[in-house]
């Protein structure tokens, strides 16, 4: 499960630190290319409650297999694709399929994990999350540099066909019953003022991470023209450290004296963060990404 969870993120963000190149090579705006990350994450905001619905009534294995079936072929479709208007109606098909995948492994897993460990079990889901968005940008840049864009999409696609392969033999069905909130309902929860504050954190904390990402690639080509890809990718190993953060953060919030400290803390270290990529050198950048993602 873990491994097809990174597989999917790989999908989500492989594009992200190329973007500078499909730039050039299509003859695009810069928030066209931009728009290539853009159009396969909108679907994360919405596409899960959705899909908590059908899991209700479809088999969550056949989803699951049928979504990363799919999701491998139009990998391989967009490598072999060669117009903008192409490569990004397959980009947002995938930001269609991949909250499906997502949802089912959440699912997946809390069923399967005893209840005491399921905290855990959703740690390292989360951990898994971004070492596969680290693994799929820095492996697109690399093997960009090396051969060409187009086979790191190939050989992610036939992973993903692999997986789908693997995942015959999970044993376990999963039958969820999600909670159907009323509209009512959600408005009663903004009303109360520490879920709206809550809830407005994590979407200005989350606007300023995915700017950032989304920015930090035309960045550094600015800095240097004859940057490899394979270095913007690179940059982004300060997802490491939210890697060893997630999987440690029950020990974090005891020794921080709870959640709200370990929130107010992280936020801290988040803002000095992003202070640093004012300085305009690599190293400084590259250093300043761990304390962005530590506190993010």
């Amino acid at each position: 499960m873990y491994t097809c969870t990174i597989l999917t993120l790989c999908t989500l963000y492989a594009v992200q630190p190329i973007q500078p190149l499909f730039e050039k090579e299509f003859a695009l705006s810069r928030f066209e290319a931009v728009i290539f990350t853009t159009v396969i994450m909108l679907p994360l905001g919405f596409a899960p409650i959705v899909y908590g619905y059908v899991l209700e009534t479809l088999s969550s294995k056949l989803f699951l297999r049928n979504a990363i079936l799919i999701l491998g072929v139009l990998e391989l479709l967009f490598a072999y694709s060669d117009t903008y208007a192409a490569l990004l109606g397959i980009r947002a098909l995938q930001g269609v399929l991949i909250p499906a995948v997502l949802t089912s492994l959440m699912s997946y897993i809390s069923f399967i994990t005893p209840k005491e460990r399921v905290q855990q079990a959703i740690g390292y889901y989360i951990a898994a999350t971004i070492l596969g968005g680290f693994i799929g940008r820095l492996l697109s840049g690399t093997l960009s540099d090396l051969f060409g864009w187009r086979l790191f999409f190939i050989l992610l696609g036939i992973a993903l066909i692999a997986m789908y392969g693997c995942l015959h033999y999970v044993g376990e069905e999963v039958k969820v019953d999600f909670v159907k909130p009323k509209l009512s309902q959600i408005v009663d929860v903004l009303k109360q003022k520490s879920f709206l504050n809550i809830y407005t954190m994590m979407f200005f904390i989350f606007f300023v991470f995915q700017a950032l990402l989304n920015f930090i690639p035309f960045q550094l080509k600015q800095l240097s023209s004859t940057m490899g890809y394979g270095k913007v990718g690179m940059m982004y190993a300060g997802y490491i450290i939210g890697f060893i953060v997630s999987i440690r953060i029950l020990w974090l919030i005891k020794r921080l004296g709870g959640e709200t400290k370990t929130i107010m803390i992280g936020i801290v270290i988040f803002a000095l963060g992003l202070q640093i990529f004012h300085i305009g050198d690599y190293t400084v950048m590259f250093a300043g990404m761990f304390v962005f993602c530590a506190g993010f």
